[in-house]
């Protein structure tokens, strides 16, 4: 279920960016996590972010790569990536 593929991993990034100040319903699916305008996430949080992923879905993701950056971009993004590796 995409809905819940979402909503967990709203709270695995607050979990492993330790956005305790922001709430799970707070953040948009389509929501810019590397954007000021989104949750401002920079590049150190990028690496921890691709860390946490291949350890809790066995996802590997290149950091620094170009098709990187468009998996990362948000959480609707990043449940695309994980749903289509399952």
């Amino acid at each position: 279920n995409m809905n819940e593929l979402h909503h967990e991993l709203k709270s695995f990034l607050i979990e492993t960016m330790n956005l305790e100040d922001i709430a799970a319903d707070e953040i948009g699916d389509d929501m810019p996590l590397f954007s000021p305008e989104g949750l401002g996430l920079d590049s150190i949080d990028a690496l921890e972010l691709v860390l946490a992923l291949k350890k809790k879905y066995g996802i590997v993701i290149e950091a620094g790569d170009e098709s990187s950056r468009q998996h990362l971009r948000s959480v609707a993004t990043l449940a695309a990536l994980i749903a289509s590796r399952q």
